[in-house]
């Protein structure tokens, strides 16, 4: 396999707005991020991966962007920026950045321009449409709710956002918008950063003509993914896209690509076909859900094994992997695949071995190396995230609404569980903010937080510490390939990774229980045990999400 350093590093994300406010205004910022790049250092990642602080007006977290070229005051300056990407290199380290080029924000200029008039130049650098019978151009549902159309009274027209209306849709098919997409790219790649991670990246195509998705569930509105997703143009773009900017600037891509399957990665993956380094996909992150994110269905370990080990087998000597278990979209994943109060330190680190030693590139989210867990907020008003607003306004227009049932809900599976401000310390406002944090502390800050763990020599960050050194040293870590040895078990996962003559056998407890080994694992040394190293094979038991890395 063709060696490629994004391959071998670790990356971990900084969520800015909640990582370190350096200045008191309750906001995280470029000068809080540079204060901390010593503790990212320590723990020992090789690539910072910074998510939006581009202008922007905030109805998404920055993800509706108003000016590419420039950053939000909230954060800083573009030579704070500047100051940000010479201390990550200084330290040997790498920066990529979120490149969001499905939408911009509604107060971007080009829209502003585009809504003026049907004739005017920007105009087809949006989906814009007439409507049907007064109503809207089809039938499609937006990824945030309600109608992907928005009507615009100046011109009586209708335009496209698959998520909220401030975040119009760019018409991807203008050849003039793809230009203008590459020179937002080379723009922040000739400042020097190494890559992108290239939010909802398998959604810029549109099925041409925009038919009515068909009727699939009560409602006005139906699910129109198969519509705008992963067709034959999104392909074309991309390579495009790697061609002229990526591949010439030997940048890192990672696609955020929603709905996908193992085929679809090894498309979007395949060197020989130009598109993407790697890509970010959710098949583990349905697994947990019913019909839609919102509805609550049974954890069942094997669900896990089985998605993630298809992704293993299916891109292995073609494609590349991105391990994860959370990020900024998702709930703290020691709540959701552990337990995060008996068995938080021994199920947070079984997670963390998990994503390490998969093949794939590890990726961390902030405040994962410490345990941190999901947040219970007793009020909806406690919430920030324009998701979670949207979802409860269309749920309390139900006849059946409750909202009991419904704050648990969001307690769950919410985007907010991981937006809680960054826990340093067990001062007030965990040491975020010397201000009003701009959403809530999770309450659990004087437990769970950075001083406590760096002094301990038995805590989650240190384990984290010791498996990034460890993959680092090893090769088979990276390169080995991937074999599931017990693929129908249940609960335990345990695979075994080869490279030339090394082999390193993962042992994982998935769950809560003592669970017996029918078969006893080969000898080996214990590169890293989250209990207290004895050697499985001598009791034949797994503990409680008991976490053992042999390598043979």
């Amino acid at each position: 396999m063709q060696r490629a350093w994004w391959k071998e590093a670790v990356v971990y994300q900084v969520y800015p707005r909640s990582f370190c406010d350096s200045d008191g205004d309750g906001m995280g910022d470029l000068g809080g991020i540079r204060a901390k790049l010593d503790y990212l250092e320590e723990l020992g990642v090789d690539v910072i991966w910074l998510s939006p602080v581009y202008q922007s007006p905030g109805k998404d977290n920055g993800y509706d962007i108003s000016d590419y070229r420039d950053i939000l005051p909230e954060f800083g300056t573009l030579a704070d920026w500047d100051a940000l990407l010479s201390d990550v290199h200084a330290r040997g380290m790498r920066l990529i950045m979120d490149l969001v080029v499905n939408h911009t924000s509604d107060q971007h200029p080009w829209f502003l321009e585009s809504r003026k008039s049907k004739e005017n130049p920007y105009r087809d650098y949006y989906i814009w449409r007439d409507g049907k019978g007064g109503e809207e151009p089809n039938n499609w549902e937006s990824i945030f709710s309600g109608s992907v159309w928005q009507y615009d009274e100046p011109t009586g027209q209708y335009y496209m956002h698959l998520f909220t209306r401030e975040q119009p849709d760019l018409n991807w098919e203008n050849p003039k918008v793809r230009r203008e997409i590459k020179d937002i790219a080379r723009f922040w790649l000739d400042r020097g950063i190494d890559g992108f991670r290239i939010d909802t990246a398998n959604l810029y195509a549109k099925q041409p003509g925009l038919p009515d998705a068909p009727v699939t569930k009560a409602g006005k509105y139906q699910d129109a993914f198969k519509l705008h997703s992963n067709l034959p143009a999104n392909h074309e773009w991309l390579r495009e896209l790697h061609d002229e900017v990526f591949a010439p600037a030997g940048c890192m891509t990672v696609g955020e690509t929603s709905g996908v399957t193992p085929q679809d990665g090894r498309d979007y993956t395949d060197p020989k076909r130009r598109e993407l380094n790697m890509i970010i996909q959710f098949g583990h992150m349905t697994i947990d859900v019913g019909k839609n994110k919102w509805e609550k269905a049974e954890y069942r370990p094997i669900a896990l094994k089985k998605v993630l080990t298809a992704w293993q087998e299916g891109l292995n000597g073609i494609g590349w992997n991105c391990n994860y278990l959370s990020n900024h979209d998702q709930p703290r994943q020691v709540s959701r695949f552990g337990n995060d109060t008996r068995y938080r330190y021994e199920s947070a680190t079984m997670l963390a071995t998990l994503i390490h030693t998969l093949q794939g590139t590890p990726f961390i989210y902030q405040g994962e190396e410490l345990g941190m867990t999901n947040v219970r907020f007793d009020r909806f008003e406690d919430f920030q995230d324009v998701e979670i607003h949207n979802w409860i306004a269309a749920e309390r227009q139900k006849p059946d609404f409750n909202p009991v049932a419904a704050l648990a809900q969001i307690n769950r599976i919410g985007r907010d569980n991981a937006r809680t401000p960054m826990q340093w310390d067990d001062s007030e406002n965990a040491g975020f903010t010397s201000g009003t944090p701009w959403l809530r502390v999770n309450p659990n800050y004087p437990k769970i937080n950075a001083k406590e763990q760096l002094a301990n020599p038995h805590s989650v960050f240190q384990y984290y510490k010791k498996l990034i050194q460890l993959r680092k040293q090893h090769n088979v870590f990276v390169y080995g390939t991937f074999q599931d040895l017990l693929p129908d078990d249940p609960a335990i996962y345990s695979y075994v990774r080869t490279l030339e003559s090394d082999q390193l056998f993962v042992l994982l407890n998935l769950t809560g229980e003592d669970l017996r080994l029918d078969a006893k694992p080969p000898a080996g040394k214990i590169l890293l045990s989250n209990y207290t190293g004895r050697p499985v094979w001598e009791s034949g038991v797994l503990l409680p999400y008991e976490a053992q890395v042999i390598l043979c």
